[in-house]
């Protein structure tokens, strides 16, 4: 049976005999499988979701799905509320060019910051605290919009609203510990592109409640004030609800899971030390920062320039504007689906390769947005590019789980730090001056697009190659996920969550090379995993037979794998 590629026990990638061969570098079918847990959705042996059932509210999977995408949707609405009101904000306080396009670059730098910080919550006391309590301590500051006076008081308000964006941590943090590596690019691609439907939201919903308060007898000068109660009020209520229904990972919330002793305490230090010291997380940072961020940049500018450049109504504008961020709805989770059905065929290398292709195409129709000069030609190539930024997100967190298993909310939070400073940087350079119009900014934004996209030739697993190179020879998932733990942390069994997330990671060597799939029907509650595990042991035992340095780590531990 062994002899037959993806039969039990067939693969033995990375055990060549000529590396240490240690029990806590041992193939990941060796670490026990609870059979005992029971939930909604088929699980893995990480009792993450392998089913992804869009309209199914099954707790805690789906539950925490839809928690998730709503909050991060709902600081989205306030965090660029005030975009499709510019033309009357800017009337009210006297704001200038240079005013207007600072307040878009603070509302997008406050949560490089808090997005940073947001990663490290995530990763010691659980996304459920992290989002929930940032929901609601910036609710206060949504409020405070209703009473600026003057330029100043804008930028800082917008300013601190834009730590809510932190949220999106805790989003893709959250989809990363819920969901099966095989539909992990869809789950994390809809929740976020879900989420980040609340920029179109807002194009719509703000101009509707302007309008509807001012013909209740309110002047243009108070009706975008009242207006802003709305998104405030919203952040409390869910806020509330994540508080309430929300819950950390599968088994349990974290706080709980650790005083039991089935989840370790980590350290800080070490989490920060093996995200910032991992090449690829810099280079998701500058990817993030051209796809995400210039859909945050888009955000703030696009009414303007349509309402400007074709001299439309404001709110001809705004629905115009928000296509472009109700793009989401669909472009996002195409985007991390393109990446799981690529990773089905060509493993991480697809994954890849389709990251490169959508961002790429984001950028030349941005270029070609920028030079557009009839009304529904801009309309055609913002609708194409917001697909291709979009989509583009979400093939990009269809890699970030795989990066570090442990250091994964920290990296989860640079990267979208990337995507706010990528965002400042682009309105701080094209469209802050009056040096640039706006359709030339685009142009320039396009252009920095393709080149900033360019470094992801240069990412590569040792255990999956990369978009022009193979695999490195004798490389394992185990191997390169347990290398982040030292030999006194795994004898205290720190590391066992890292090899059962190797093992679920061997799609991502794609149709391409034998890999040891799990079999359906075998996860926990629905059906034998023992009796596989057996089936794999005893293929491993005739492999070890010729190979020494294995079968002396085996001869100890066999009783307690059977």
């Amino acid at each position: 049976m062994a002899d037959i590629e993806g039969s039990p026990g067939s693969s033995m990638h990375g055990v060549t005999g000529k590396e240490p061969v240690l029990a806590f570098s041992a193939p990941s079918p060796l670490v026990p499988t609870d059979t005992t847990a029971h939930f909604d959705l088929p699980v893995d042996s990480e009792h993450k979701a392998k089913k992804f059932k869009l309209l199914s509210f099954a707790n805690p999977h789906m539950r925490t799905f839809h928690l998730s995408w709503v909050s991060f949707s709902v600081c989205f609405v306030s965090t660029f509320a005030a975009a499709p009101l510019v033309p009357i904000i800017r009337d009210n306080l006297d704001l200038i060019k240079s005013d207007v396009g600072n307040a878009g670059v603070a509302s997008v730098s406050g949560s490089i910051f808090s997005r940073l910080v947001m990663g490290a919550v995530c990763d010691l006391l659980g996304p459920r605290y992290g989002c929930a309590f940032l929901i609601m301590l910036t609710a206060p500051t949504v409020f405070s919009m209703s009473f600026v006076s003057s330029a100043g008081g804008y930028i800082a308000v917008r300013f601190m609203i834009g730590f809510s964006l932190a949220t999106f941590v805790s989003c893709q943090y959250w989809m990363s510990t819920m969901f099966n590596t095989k539909i992990i690019g869809l789950a994390n691609g809809t929740a976020a592109g879900w989420g980040n439907m609340g920029g179109g939201v807002t194009q719509l919903l703000m101009p509707v409640l302007f309008e509807i308060i001012k013909r209740t007898g309110s002047t243009a000068f108070t009706a975008w004030r009242i207006a802003f109660f709305i998104p405030g009020w919203l952040h409390i209520i869910m806020g509330i609800l994540v508080l309430t229904l929300g819950q950390d990972m599968p088994d349990g919330n974290l706080g709980a899971l650790q005083k039991k002793g089935n989840v370790a305490k980590d350290q800080f230090g070490k989490v920060l030390w093996y995200a910032a010291t991992n090449y690829r997380t810099w280079i998701f940072v500058l990817l993030y920062g051209y796809s995400m961020g210039v859909e945050l940049s888009t955000d703030n500018v696009i009414a303007e320039y349509f309402y400007d450049r074709f001299d439309l109504k404001l709110h001809t504008a705004g629905i115009i504007a928000a296509t472009f961020g109700m793009a989401n709805l669909l472009a996002r989770p195409f985007g991390g689906f393109a990446s799981d059905y690529s990773a089905r065929i060509f493993g991480m290398r697809g994954r890849l390769w389709t990251l490169w292709i959508l961002q790429t195409m984001g950028g030349v129709f941005c270029i070609l947005l920028g030079r557009a000069n009839s009304l529904p030609v801009a309309v055609t190539f913002m609708i194409i590019f917001s697909i291709g930024a979009q989509a583009a997100c979400g093939a990009t967190f269809g890699i970030i789980p795989f990066i570090s298993r442990r250091s994964l909310g920290v990296i989860s939070g640079m990267t979208g730090a990337g995507g706010n400073f990528g965002s400042g940087l682009t309105q701080l350079l094209f469209f802050t001056s009056s040096h640039y119009s706006t359709g030339t900014g685009l142009t320039y934004m396009g252009i920095m697009i393709v080149a900033c996209t360019l470094p992801v030739t240069l990412v590569h697993f040792p255990q999956w190659g990369s978009m022009f190179l193979p695999p490195s020879k004798g490389a394992a998932e185990e191997h390169y996920y347990s290398s982040e733990y030292n030999e006194a942390e795994k004898q205290k069994g720190m590391h066992q969550n890292s090899l059962k997330f190797a093992e679920n990671s061997r799609s991502e060597r794609g149709k391409r090379v034998g890999s040891a799939i799990t079999p359906p029907n075998t996860t926990p509650g629905h059906g034998p995993v023992r009796h596989w595990n057996s089936m794999r042991l005893d293929s491993l035992t005739e492999t070890a037979a010729s190979t020494p340095t294995l079968a002396m780590s085996m001869e100890n531990r066999l009783p307690q794998w059977r």
